[in-house]
């Protein structure tokens, strides 16, 4: 695990990164709205698509009750088309490609996989209330069954 790990209260660290289309997505834009952001290791892998999947059966519910989604990898813009437009994905995936707002909210480091010690991405999700501070800091979730729970515990 790195040392930046957000806590509930934090502020939510501010970043402009480019969306799959190549045009400037900020979190600020999204002030005065609940955001969940979502960290994944790599599109078009068979977890991050389950996960991305997920995401997009459970938007519309999410979307009603106020929260929009970003997706954060460090996939340049080109493969994030790709993706998106394989798997029908309706909300933002955006491109860290030297994992700066990766490593910001703590979902870039040291992490255990298949019992050895690697530095990678660790699948993590925030969710940002609409003043941008951080409400929830989830490490290590799962691939599979994770927005169920989120959703649970948003009462969404």
């Amino acid at each position: 695990m790195t040392d930046n790990v957000l806590s509930p209260g934090d502020t939510a660290p501010e970043f402009t990164l480019l969306d799959a289309d190549g045009k400037p997505v900020s979190l600020s834009d999204y002030r005065g709205r609940s955001v969940v952001v979502y960290c994944y290791p790599a599109a078009a892998t068979p977890g991050c698509t389950r996960q991305a999947c997920d995401f997009q059966d459970n938007l519309a519910e999410l979307e009603t009750a106020g929260f929009a989604v970003l997706g954060i990898s460090p996939d340049p813009p080109a493969k994030l088309a790709k993706f998106r437009d394989a798997e029908g994905l309706r909300f933002p995936l955006l491109s860290d490609g030297d994992r700066s707002v990766l490593t910001a909210y703590g979902a870039y480091g040291e992490k255990q996989m298949y019992g050895r010690r690697v530095t990678g991405i660790i699948r993590s999700t925030f969710v940002i209330d609409p003043q941008g501070r951080i409400d929830k800091a989830l490490y290590n979730v799962r691939a599979t069954g994770h927005v169920a729970k989120l959703r649970k515990d948003l009462g969404v």
